[in-house]
């Protein structure tokens, strides 16, 4: 007896078609699964044994035999459990569809031993694949329910047991749909806000002007000045997601299997791992290639504080998906592309005792120290960073004032009819900081004063090709932010002075 249902395996952010083929054979009791299982579908085994048994169905004391085609594609995640067990049923005879019906939802679900339905990860992708492959719904666990509903015409059933599936598909007990949540479209207001902040005008203004125009942003100061306080608030005056982005996003956490983000959220998200954390947890990688830290902030922020000491091999590893805006993961076995463009912020201390500059503390650093820490910062990385300030200490009179910053909500407006500016000029979801020289060339020339002054910037300071463009592009952010058409003197002017010590005289 054979019974053959539909489901998938993961491949990156993506879904494969896999055929669960169950067949029960004569010959002494055994269970066999075949098709490159990995451990995690191998030990299904016994999960789908104790669930059956203990859920009051009898385990077939036959030769059973699970395929899993195509047979030269390995295979990997829990979720294979229920259609294993719901194939073994029906191979058995001890369920039985209705004749009428709209036709079998996909399953997805990890079994306990008592017959529960765990969550499991990747499911948004999952979904995905239902749709495309015209399926009308599909039987998630109740913890992925809300997931599977930000996929768009598609049914989604959460069951909490094993039963529970059993009857739907048998027709004496159907499930209930899902009913989706609605989005979060205003998700500003658990933000921390800028209000906070005091002082600190150029940074602010820095951090306004990397919002809007997307632009690596590097901030340089002594212990206690604010720089996480003000990296922390980035997210707060970033444009909501767009859906497209939304779903990007969603799909990204849902294969990384973290769930502590709403699949629906429209905030930009944020990431800050720790200076300890290895190449693979921040470029992603592993066995089976799992999205790192670069690739979960796609269109939002990675803050890497204490820049200079997380690890050189890293930090370059950066360099190439910043250009690109994805990462490509090669193995023996496979090769995954995850998107990866993101807003990088980074800071750091001007050196190892963090006070060199310091208006009032002296530094302890001896000149082979601080070459020695800045070295650790490749110059082709600190070239990628379109602004490097250098945030100082706050004036007493300044705190003691009280008197708060401009809130995010004010600035948060200047940043979206900023984007909308270059939406219309380069289209959705694009932005200054990705304009090709193309771009540059046709919407950032600056006009005769601007050319002569970023003239004089590049002999004297010897600046790089990719300075050059990277000036233009925050130079035009800055004319849409000021709602002008021409880039002039003036936006160039400020865009040098955000090289830090290049564009210093």
């Amino acid at each position: 007896m054979l019974s053959r249902l539909l489901s998938a395996s993961l491949r990156g952010l993506d879904a494969e078609a896999v055929d669960v083929e169950v067949d029960l054979s004569r010959g002494l009791p055994s269970w066999n699964m075949v098709g490159l299982p990995e451990a995690a579908v191998r030990e299904a085994r016994d999960r789908v044994r104790a669930a059956l048994l203990n859920g009051g169905f009898e385990f077939p004391l036959r030769h059973i035999t699970v395929n899993l085609a195509p047979a030269d594609r390995r295979k990997d995640g829990s979720h294979f459990d229920l259609p294993v067990a719901i194939g073994l049923l029906l191979a058995s005879g001890q369920l039985t569809l209705p004749e009428e019906g709209a036709g079998f939802p996909l399953l997805v679900g990890e079994l306990a031993l008592d017959g529960r339905i765990n969550t499991v990860a990747g499911v948004l992708p999952l979904a995905l694949f239902a749709r495309q492959r015209g399926l009308h719904a599909i039987i998630v666990p109740q913890g992925n329910a809300a997931e599977a509903s930000a996929v768009q015409g598609l049914t989604v059933y959460a069951a909490a047991h094993l039963l529970e599936v059993v009857r739907h598909l048998s027709g004496t007990n159907r499930l209930a749909p899902f009913a989706s949540a609605k989005a979060d479209d205003d998700p500003g207001d658990a933000m921390p806000d800028l209000a906070d902040i005091r002082g600190q005008h150029q940074a602010r203004r820095a951090l306004e002007i990397a919002a809007a125009g997307g632009h690596h942003l590097l901030l340089i100061g002594s212990p206690g000045v604010g720089k996480s306080m003000l990296a922390s608030r980035l997210p707060g005056i970033l444009p909501p997601l767009t859906p497209a982005q939304r779903l990007e996003v969603a799909r990204i956490y849902s294969v990384a299997g973290e769930g502590g983000r709403s699949p629906l959220s429209s905030a930009p998200p944020f990431r800050a791992p720790h200076h300890s954390a290895s190449d693979v947890a921040i470029i992603g990688g592993g066995s089976i290639p799992r999205p790192g830290e670069i690739s979960k902030a796609t269109h939002g922020v990675l803050f890497l504080d204490e820049l200079a000491e997380h690890k050189r091999q890293v930090l370059d590893m950066l360099r190439q998906p910043l250009e690109e805006g994805y990462v490509c993961i090669a193995r023996a076995a496979d090769t995954v592309t995850f998107p990866a463009r993101f807003q990088l912020v980074a800071a750091m201390n001007p050196c190892v005792c963090g006070y060199l500059g310091h208006p009032t503390r002296s530094c302890r650093c001896s000149a082979s120290q601080i070459r020695q820490y800045t070295r650790r910062i490749s110059g082709p990385l600190l070239d990628r960073f379109d602004l490097r300030v250098h945030v100082p200490p706050v004036e007493y009179e300044e705190l003691a004032r009280m008197r708060p910053g401009e809130a995010s909500a004010s600035v948060a407006r200047r940043v979206l009819l900023a984007r909308q500016r270059q939406y219309a000029r380069l289209g959705e979801g694009h932005v200054n900081a990705h304009m090709g020289s193309r771009d540059v060339e046709l919407y950032a020339r600056p006009d005769a004063d601007g050319l002569k002054l970023l003239d004089e910037a590049m002999r004297r300071f010897s600046l790089s090709a990719r300075s050059y463009h990277r000036i233009l592009k925050v130079a035009r952010t800055i004319a849409d932010l000021e709602g002008v058409q021409a880039v002039g003197s003036r936006q160039v002017a400020e865009a040098l002075q955000y090289r830090g010590d290049e564009g210093q005289s």
